[in-house]
């Protein structure tokens, strides 16, 4: 199952995948084997892939973290993430990625086993572009493969 969030539903220039290059999509999951899976499917879909286990080390990689340099902030395409995670939810990193002027603009998919239709509401009004239902199928990444490549345009 699929829900899409509305908003501008475009891309800035800067979040803009360019021809030919692969888009980077930082995927974020506490549990090995769904996180091994995401990286496969979307490596598969000719994507880079950088995995992080926890919605802080994810906000490290993004230069949002606590221990970060300010201005040193790691280019992503895409961000996909577990909504239930301990220490911090996704729907909380969600929050923080919105919050920021630099990556506010980058596309945030959550992931989660359960169907909750409070929670998937809550989770788009906040600015996902997307909710899926775990286990992620191939037919999943080539949806968000295809909203990487509607940024082109």
């Amino acid at each position: 199952m699929l829900s899409c969030g509305g908003g501008s539903g475009g891309c800035s220039k800067e979040m803009a995948v360019e021809l030919g290059d692969e888009p980077h999509v930082l995927a974020v999951d506490d549990n090995l084997i769904d996180r091994k899976l995401v990286e496969r499917l979307l490596k598969n879909s000719s994507c880079k892939v950088t995995t992080a286990e926890n919605a802080l080390r994810a906000l490290d990689y993004l230069g949002l973290g606590n221990d970060t340099l300010e201005g040193t902030v790691s280019e992503v395409n895409m961000i996909i993430t577990d909504y239930c995670m301990p220490g911090m939810t996704g729907y909380e990193l969600l929050k923080k990625i919105k919050e920021s002027s630099v990556l506010k603009e980058v596309p945030v998919v959550i992931m989660s086993s359960e169907n909750i239709p409070t929670r998937i509401s809550q989770c788009l009004e906040e600015g996902a572009k997307m909710f899926m239902l775990k286990p992620l199928k191939q037919s999943d990444v080539k949806q968000l493969k295809w909203h990487l490549m509607k940024c082109r345009n």
